[in-house]
């Protein structure tokens, strides 16, 4: 593990929002869907995630998450990812999205 500073950890914008679209990604090499987050004052991003072991893309409507948001877009097959979704792996490599127990505002940063 290599250690950062506090500059570091502040340059990483980890910020709440809330899915309002999800579709399956057909054309992904591996399963995934296609969300929208309503980021607040940030805007609606868009981004490919992985998640299809414990999500239906019913189920993640109105869910809030924590993406960063200052990462470069980048392209994905037919797709620009234009934030990171985050989460962590379960026991089989799935992943389990990072979200807040309480619902906070669309935006807010994780401090």
């Amino acid at each position: 593990m290599e250690f950062i500073d506090w500059n570091d950890f502040e340059k990483v914008e980890l910020r709440v929002g809330t899915i309002i679209g999800a579709k399956v990604f057909e054309k992904a090499k591996k399963p995934a869907y296609q969300v929208w987050v309503d980021f607040g004052e940030f805007g609606i991003k868009k981004s490919s995630a992985q998640i299809t072991h414990h999500y239906t893309c019913e189920s993640l409507i109105n869910k809030q998450i924590v993406g960063v948001i200052n990462f470069p877009p980048k392209q994905i097959g037919p797709f620009i990812s234009e934030f990171l979704v985050t989460g962590f792996a379960d026991e089989n490599g799935h992943i389990v999205l990072a979200e807040p127990s309480m619902k906070v505002p669309n935006g807010s940063k994780l401090i």
